[in-house]
């Protein structure tokens, strides 16, 4: 039997790249998806979404196209509604939706800031408030987000997308925890893959050629996999964490925790910190490090 027989899910920015291999896959584990994606092609005739679900039909699969705006609170409440008008329930939500708006960040606008927040951080947020409440009266759900490794890690660049996804990390570790008590689990994904948002990396470097070649090896196939696991009952114990993939590798991170203590008796002084404080705590300090710096080897595909 299949996984996710009998399962209801929305998977948000559904259309390409990683949400349309999401969608797919797991209508293939049985799952009966709700397709949401705002875009069309490039000729601006076809909605993603009706193309999306017109191939889940042909393989044999139950879904249906939706077309709003996850940065809108009562929209996002019609995705979840169509889900329960259409299928009777909800089961899975996947919060994939998101933008990149790349900006060094003293030339940033407040709109290229807004925007992201408001697709991203957001929308993940009025997605997981408006399927809530369905979860918490079936006393069952899963939730699984997306962030990125520049939200966990750093880039040059991208402030708004780093805020944006660092701050989804938060949102899943609070929902675990506000929704254990009615089983349901709340995960997130760091996925890397080639997509629409991949190629915003800059090709005019050698560095940023040798990052898109990187990116271009990996595909979104191998990210649907977790996500089908992370949906189906097999995954209730599993709650509250940081999952990473990269081609064939998938990585569990750690979350913050101390990892050094000092205590003055005295007090602290500007003085004394400098003296022995940051003595005491230089082999704990993180570097400043790049995603593109810790994930430089090739990926296993």
């Amino acid at each position: 039997m299949n996984s996710l027989s009998g399962k209801v899910a929305i998977v948000t920015g559904a259309g390409q790249g990683i949400g349309k291999a999401l969608a797919l896959f797991l209508a293939k584990e049985g799952a009966k998806v709700i397709v949401n994606d705002l875009g069309t092609n490039e000729n601006g005739d076809i909605k993603l979404a009706d193309a999306v679900t017109q191939e889940i039909k042909e393989a044999g699969g139950e879904a249906t196209a939706n077309y709003n705006n996850v940065a809108g609170f009562n929209e996002s409440q019609k995705i979840v509604e169509q889900a329960i008008n259409n299928y009777g329930k909800i089961d899975v939500l996947v919060n994939n939706a998101g933008i990149v708006r790349d900006r060094i960040l003293f030339k940033m606008s407040e709109s290229e800031w807004d925007s992201v927040i408001a697709v991203s951080l957001k929308g993940s947020f009025n997605m997981t408030r408006a399927a809530a409440e369905h979860f918490k009266a079936q006393n069952s759900g899963r939730v699984i987000n997306f962030t990125s490794t520049t939200g966990l890690i750093g880039n040059v660049g991208q402030a708004n997308y780093a805020a944006a996804k660092a701050g989804v990390v938060g949102l899943t570790r609070s929902t675990a925890l506000d929704m254990a008590r009615f089983n349901v689990t709340a995960n997130v994904i760091a996925p890397f893959a080639w997509s629409r948002m991949s190629d915003s990396i800059p090709a005019d470097t050698e560095d940023g050629r040798r990052r898109r070649a990187i990116a271009q090896m990996m595909t979104a196939d191998h990210i649907a996999p977790l996500v089908a696991y992370l949906a189906s009952d097999l995954a209730g114990h599993v709650s509250g964490q940081i999952f990473c993939v990269r081609g064939k590798e998938i990585m569990l991170f750690s979350q913050p925790r101390p990892i050094k203590t000092a205590i003055n008796l005295q007090g602290w002084t500007v003085e004394n910190i400098d003296a022995s404080l940051m003595d005491w705590f230089k082999g704990g300090l993180t570097q400043m490090d790049t995603s593109p710096s810790v994930f430089s080897y090739k990926p296993v595909v």
